[in-house]
């Protein structure tokens, strides 16, 4: 490989991991402040990050079989109006950021979403339903300990029981729904749509080994078997099955999350940083971490705010409410505005307008709601 084609992959990485090469050098820069020591090795949480590579891994595999997108579309075939598609839509992407992370949801059900407008001559939606697969994805996935990443590392790190996670989660939950159907029916007229049908045969075989995969991650994210059996069984099993689905983990998730824990472990350690955090959570955690997401997104304000405070219910809330605003404020918001600029290059100022509005109307409601609860 010759250095301009090198440069050119590198410059490539860098577009598509802007936040994983923030990560890096924060943490190199917190290594000058605090340098290498055997410290260092109690920064990371093993469990979050082979639980995550376990979901991340089994998700791809599924993907690859076109399971996910075989069950969307039949539900979309069942929609006879556009404002039932947008709904669908939306809620298959809610729903799937529970079950397989809300990344992973809107890397499946966005190109549904392009599809069904697309063929169907309903463009003019295109903006709006990706905004609400979106909001969906962020949104749709806080009420399982898997469903964002913050969680799994919340989850894990406090040790917080399952029953107590959901119950924290339930009402911003319940409240997310209702206004992301209020929004879809009154901003989406009932004209009549239909799609085309497709042929999509599942592998028997593979279908249930996966599924069967799939119950064991989530089994290991709930504490019922050791997490370490998960990285033995998972990774072998698809080694046989699927080896491109080991190539198509996030793996620059995995290590953004490896570079927030030097980074955090080190702010930890600085005592001006430490005092400074460690007041301002203690005069709303809900309120800070929340304003936090905004500027350096939910996954990062989650790993480097829990070192300051153990007030993780209005951690967690604040880390899921506050991935709405910003683009920046999730990873998963940056995926959906790449991918509709990908399909709308000329867009990008419409884009933002509609992300904008809804995305900090659900913040300013869920974060007065959380607040009050």
């Amino acid at each position: 490989m010759n250095r301009h084609a090198a440069y050119k992959k590198i410059v490539e990485f860098e577009k598509k991991n802007v936040v994983t090469v923030i990560a890096f050098a924060a943490a190199v820069l917190t290594m000058f402040l605090v340098p290498p020591d055997t410290e260092y090795s109690h920064y990371f949480d093993f469990k979050t990050l082979t639980c995550l590579f376990c979901t991340l891994a089994i998700v791809c595999a599924l993907k690859n079989i076109r399971f996910f997108y075989m069950l969307a579309r039949k539900i979309v075939q069942l929609c006879k109006t556009a404002r039932l598609s947008v709904l669908a839509l939306t809620y298959i992407t809610f729903i799937g950021s529970m079950l397989i992370a809300n990344d992973m949801a809107l890397l499946t059900f966005l190109p549904l979403g392009y599809i069904v407008l697309t063929t169907t001559g309903k463009q003019k939606y295109m903006a709006f339903t990706f905004v609400m697969q979106n909001i969906a994805a962020n949104l749709g996935g806080m009420l399982t300990p898997f469903g964002n990443p913050q969680n799994l590392y919340l989850y894990t790190k406090f040790n917080i029981p399952t029953g107590e996670f959901m119950s924290i989660m339930a009402v911003p939950f319940a409240v997310s729904v209702a206004l992301i159907t209020l929004c879809c029916v009154i901003f989406v007229r009932p004209e009549p749509l239909e799609i085309s049908d497709e042929t999509i045969r599942l592998e028997p075989r593979r279908t249930a080994v996966y599924l069967a995969l799939f119950a064991l991650s989530i089994v290991i994210v709930f504490r019922v078997i050791p997490y370490w059996l998960g990285l033995v069984i998972i990774p072998l099993a698809l080694l046989f099955f699927d080896k491109k689905a080991l190539e198509m983990v996030d793996y620059p998730l995995l290590l953004t999350f490896v570079f927030f824990f030097v980074f955090a472990g080190n702010m930890a350690r600085i005592g001006v940083v430490r005092d400074l955090l460690s007041a301002l959570l203690d005069r709303s955690t809900l309120l800070f971490s929340t304003l936090s997401c905004q500027f350096i997104s939910n996954v990062p304000s989650a790993i480097l705010l829990s070192q300051f405070t153990d007030n993780y219910r209005e951690l967690l809330l604040g880390v899921n409410i506050g991935g709405t605003g910003t683009l920046i404020s999730s990873l998963a918001s940056l995926i959906t505005f790449r991918e509709y600029i990908k399909h709308n290059p000329g867009r990008t100022g419409h884009y933002i307008a509609v992300f904008s509005a809804f995305n900090f109307a659900f913040l300013i409601i869920l974060t007065a709601i959380a607040y009050f609860l």
